[in-house]
């Protein structure tokens, strides 16, 4: 495929290490090691081609990348070649000190991740006993250093009837923007999928509670809400449709369309350390499998939404169905779409099981939901 258009982002996961535990983490069950992570001058050349080849914004993720010591360097490199800089993170790991040594490199933006609206809530859901009130005052410094914040609230079946007080919280802590995104079942969430799947009703709930307090807080805060597609009847347009718009490193160096691609069985990623990030954009197999519409079965190939939603989501098709070539089952037009409907009906009935918390080292094992481990910082 030639003339492939440039990517706007990159998400730079620059380490799978994390301090806390959450179930739904989308990382994969089997966890890079920090031997394994790419250095720092790596980074500083993938971050030199990214510009070059067109994008704008780099977004340094994980697992928790202030787990990097260099992630101060990091900042500074993507910011000195032109690229505007977000920071995604948990907060536990940071403090005044770091916030200024970021803001200096040229950090722009903080997104920082809420579990709950309460203590107890947050650290039961993160594992990580003290971590609610380490981000509140996470959430406090960013502010004192002058750089715009937004909350991420990761909503599902065990926190959502808490969303008013969660919004409330986003209001208290001057955040420019809450993200208020329902799970997205790949990864650990997949594995946590009956523990997480709200009903409908909590769905329904939750998508009146944000519209109401959108027009409440107008100029206030800015919403961005994404709700489960298993309730769906139309799929999104995943990362901006496969290999369109973004691209996703892992800490090792494998570059994928999208940070659950790995989970797709037959695909190979092909890492920067043995080849030019645009020459894996425009010409790699694995971008190419899903990109535009050439790819699609029907009844997406006639689809007047076919360049709206690109398909939806592959990893999803593959996770309900089996293929990650069928169709999204999010939508109501596919064949397996009553499954996921079923799926969501049967795993939010009764009692949730007890999560299985993400864990370095190898595939999970259920097991009885352990007390917030105490590793205050």
């Amino acid at each position: 495929m030639t003339n492939v258009a440039p990517p706007l982002a990159l998400l730079a996961e620059v380490t799978y290490r994390c301090p806390l535990q959450c179930p739904y983490c989308s990382n994969p069950l089997e966890l890079e090691r920090a031997k394994q992570e790419l250095d720092t001058d790596t980074w500083l050349r993938v971050f030199d081609e990214a510009a070059d080849l067109g994008v704008l914004q780099v977004h340094f993720s994980g697992g928790e990348p202030t787990a990097r010591t260099d992630l101060d360097l990091l900042v500074a490199g993507a910011s000195r070649f032109g690229l505007y800089t977000n920071l995604i993170t948990s907060g536990v790991l940071l403090n005044e000190a770091k916030i200024s040594a970021l803001a200096t490199a040229g950090l722009e933006h903080v997104q920082l991740s809420f579990q709950d609206a309460e203590a107890a809530g947050g650290d039961r859901i993160g594992g990580y006993k003290g971590g609610h009130e380490k981000k509140i005052q996470v959430a406090k410094l960013v502010r004192m250093a002058g750089l715009p914040l937004t909350l991420n609230m990761v909503v599902h079946r065990q926190n959502l009837d808490h969303l008013e007080d969660m919004i409330r919280l986003a209001v208290d802590l001057d955040a420019h923007r809450v993200e208020i995104a329902h799970v997205q079942y790949y990864g650990w969430g997949l594995t946590n999928r009956a523990a997480l799947m709200p009903t409908r009703k909590q769905v329904e709930t939750a998508t009146a509670i944000v519209d109401r307090a959108r027009e409440r807080l107008k100029g206030v805060l800015v919403f961005d809400y994404v709700v489960p597609d298993y309730y769906a009847r139309r799929p999104k347009s995943c990362m901006g449709g496969w290999g369109r718009r973004f691209l996703n490193i892992n800490p090792a160096g494998k570059v994928m369309p999208c940070h659950a691609a790995e989970t797709i069985p037959g695909l190979e990623f092909e890492s920067v350390c043995d080849h030019s990030l645009s020459e894996i954009w425009t010409s790699s197999e694995a971008f190419r499998r899903f990109r535009g519409v050439e790819w699609m079965p029907e009844p997406c190939r006639s689809c007047d939404r076919r360049e709206i939603d690109w398909g939806g989501c592959r990893c999803q098709a593959l996770a309900v169905t089996g293929d990650a070539g069928n169709t999204d089952p999010a939508c109501e037009l596919s064949p397996n779409h009553h499954k996921m409907l079923q799926l969501a009906e049967v795993e939010s009935d009764g009692p949730p099981p007890a999560f299985v918390y993400r864990r370095m080292g190898g595939a999970p094992r259920q097991k009885e939901a352990q007390p917030a481990r105490d590793e205050r910082l």
